[in-house]
């Protein structure tokens, strides 16, 4: 069974400041890709999930990220009752032409899946 999500927070390459709602058993980091000033591409962890549990996800996977300096508010939710989801990518368009990626990730999700077939193998 899926816990409630929690909350999280952290800060992009440009200072701005974000909040992510997040699943604990599927969310493990976000990161946050965008192109700087002098045309060069950055990316930055923007949060890391402090609590990882052993425990299944459940069939929906939810994240939410806001920034009100960036006037960001997108919520991502996907349905995944197989647990086959290991990353998403979210690529959002500014006013002024720039764009701001965020990548959401479970690299647990992989080992978990690596362990399923080693046990239906077995």
């Amino acid at each position: 069974m899926a816990r409630h999500n929690r909350l999280g927070r952290g800060t992009d390459q440009r200072g701005s400041d974000y909040a992510v709602s997040y699943q604990p058993d599927w969310l493990e980091q976000v990161k946050v890709t965008r192109m700087l000033e002098n045309g060069r591409q950055s990316t930055k962890t923007l949060f890391r999930n402090p609590e990882r549990s052993g425990r299944r996800p459940g069939p929906k996977v939810r994240t939410r990220i806001v920034s009100r300096k960036e006037n960001l508010d997108i919520e991502i939710g996907v349905s995944d009752p197989s647990g086959v989801v290991t990353r998403i990518i979210v690529e959002t368009s500014r006013p002024d032409r720039s764009s701001i990626q965020f990548t959401l990730d479970d690299r647990k999700a992989r080992r978990r899946a690596r362990k399923a077939t080693a046990a239906a193998q077995s």
